[in-house]
């Protein structure tokens, strides 16, 4: 009988965790997700009032770009004076 007890609280236990750790995972996808809506959102109603104050909407959008966006590295290029880049040394 003492057998059987340690393996339901071991089963009871292995539950607990499959459950506290699949409450984590979801409210962390729901969190990136809720996340990343916001930063959109924020992102288009920058460039609408870029748009009226007739800022360029391409200088908004790169500000919110990574650093490697092919689009914004073109922008930079062709609407100012990139800074040089770093040297390597020999």
């Amino acid at each position: 009988m003492r057998t059987t007890n340690v393996f339901e609280q071991f089963r009871n236990n292995i539950t607990n965790f499959i459950i506290s750790f699949t409450i984590i995972m979801t409210s962390g996808i729901i969190s990136l997700a809720i996340y990343s809506f916001n930063d959109r959102s924020l992102m288009a109603r920058n460039i609408e009032t870029a748009m009226a104050k007739g800022v360029d909407p391409i200088s908004v959008r790169c500000s919110y770009a990574a650093h490697d966006d092919s689009i914004c590295v073109a922008y930079a290029i062709t609407h100012g004076n990139p800074p040089p880049l770093p040297q390597v040394k020999k």
